[in-house]
């Protein structure tokens, strides 16, 4: 997985700019930066402290390629464990490439993706899920992300596991210590005190469990599904919420094709919200793939947004002397039923849309007649709630997203409580909890110490997945291969 090669690449983004920075890590990082680095003062660089900065240029024989500034960390208090060596150069992409074809001439290998974050865990400047947030830090794109990946990568999660794992081994040394003295009939590990350990980390494990389903909506964002019948203001409702002209809005039915998506970060929280075609019956077979479409994002979302236009509802038509198509409530309510049966585990917002034609009584009007309906629990115990809004004139929209906000759960992360936002890490705790319930089945059933240390080791083992005591190639290829190439 690692040689001992120094190692070379742009650890800023590829691309023109002000300055970029290139990175070296290895055992030659500093006597090959010192091949092409000229001080303006005369330093020798071999000689220079660690974490110290110095200008001059980069040379090679008499051409002169950059003013730079170079950067020294020198092992072991560097970000990989090994010398580090990083140099600031302007942001011309031509100069960036000189230097880093000159630095590989000179003996440096160009690093794989990841394979800095791999030298640092491997160096044990690390453990695992501390490397795996940092991929998650540079990809966070809101506040609450952001705050988890630093949780992360600051050891909270690894703290908490690292101390369960400990206590978990003591009495499991002290189980296989009775295994010793089999003959002899003895007791070292206190059973009483032994079940209460596995009742407390099977507790813990289920709260870290249970949080993965908020800790998977940050850090993916929520994906809300905007659906309708044609014309009902799907678009101008994205826009609404977007503050910006981002699909096509018009009086013809049909209008959107396709689904157009877009994400909006409410107090930290990431949206994505899903435009999709208008639902009804129709021979066009372009917008048919359409409406295709809007179902199969419906599958893919965590939150509906079923929009209807109040000028169509027949309890209203008729007092805004609106003609064509009419919805009588009882179809709506039908409607309603319909995406509930067939979507029982999502959450389901209704709104009526275009307020700013309603008057007060006929909001009352229509909340009595939809409450009763839309009141009900789901299976999964959300609450179905009837939004008014006006898309056109922006009215309600900061309430509709208040209550978007509140459908996630984010009392633990105001708690800056440990949130598991690793699909791996959900998937290790899950079966770490398995082999925790084994053993205290065991235990209960009072079942021999060899048959109990067996499903012990399963479970240390999963724990040290987590943290990264157990690794094999195939697992840190997977993991650093989603890093960007530099860091």
């Amino acid at each position: 997985m690692i040689s001992n090669e120094t190692i070379v690449a742009l650890a800023t983004p590829s691309g023109a700019g002000a300055i970029a920075i290139i990175r070296l890590s290895g055992k030659e990082a500093i006597p090959i930066a010192a091949s092409v680095f000229q001080s303006v003062s005369g330093k020798e660089i071999q000689l220079q402290k660690t974490h110290t900065i110095h200008l001059g240029h980069i040379v090679d024989g008499t051409k002169v390629y950059d003013q730079v500034l170079l950067s020294i960390f020198k092992n072991p208090n560097s970000y990989t464990g090994e010398d580090v060596i990083e140099l600031s150069c302007h942001g011309s992409v031509f100069i960036q490439q000189q230097i880093i074809q000159l630095l590989l001439r000179k003996g440096c290998k160009m690093a794989q993706a990841g394979e800095f974050t791999l030298r640092a865990f491997l160096n044990g400047k690390l453990d695992l899920s501390q490397a795996e947030a940092v991929a998650d830090l540079i990809a966070s794109d809101n506040e609450a992300s952001h705050q988890i990946a630093m949780q992360q990568m600051r050891g909270g999660f690894s703290s908490e596991i690292a101390q369960l794992r400990q206590e978990l081994l003591n009495f499991a040394s002290l189980i296989e210590l009775e295994l010793d003295f089999a003959e002899e009939d003895v007791e070292f590990a206190d059973r009483t005190q032994f079940k209460d350990l596995l009742t407390r980390i099977a507790f813990v494990l289920q709260r870290l469990i249970d949080s993965f389903a908020v800790g998977n909506v940050i850090k993916n964002g929520i994906p809300i599904a905007i659906v309708g019948e044609p014309n009902v203001g799907k678009s101008t409702l994205l826009n609404a919420l977007l503050n910006e002209e981002r699909a096509i809005v018009s009086d013809i039915a049909g209008t959107t094709r396709d689904t157009i998506e877009d994400e909006l970060v409410i107090e930290g929280i990431g949206f994505r919200f899903i435009d999709t075609a208008g639902i009804r019956e129709t021979t066009d077979h372009v917008e048919s793939i359409g409406i295709k479409k809007t179902f199969e994002k419906i599958e893919q979302a965590q939150v509906v947004v079923y929009l209807v236009d109040s000028s169509q509802l027949s309890v209203i038509r008729d007092s805004l002397s609106v003609v064509g198509s009419q919805l009588s409530v009882d179809k709506l309510k039908n409607d309603i039923e319909q995406i509930k049966n067939k979507y029982p585990h999502k959450t389901l917002l209704t709104i009526i849309n275009k307020k700013d034609l309603l008057t007060p009584d006929m909001i009352r009007l229509l909340e009595a007649q939809l409450t009763t309906e839309n009141r009900q629990q789901t299976t999964d115990n959300k609450q179905q709630q009837t939004l008014f809004i006006s898309a056109k004139n922006k009215e309600g929209i900061d309430e509709l997203k208040q209550t978007l906000l509140s459908f996630v759960n984010t009392g633990a992360l105001r708690n800056n409580e440990t949130i598991v936002t690793n699909s791996r890490h959900y998937d290790s705790l899950l079966k770490a909890l398995e082999e925790i319930q084994k053993v205290k089945w065991g235990l209960e059933s009072g079942i021999s110490a060899d048959l109990m240390a067996i499903d012990i080791r399963e479970a240390l083992f999963h724990f040290g997945e987590i943290t990264g005591e157990v690794t094999n190639d195939e697992l840190l290829g997977n993991i650093f291969a989603n890093f960007c190439i530099g860091k």
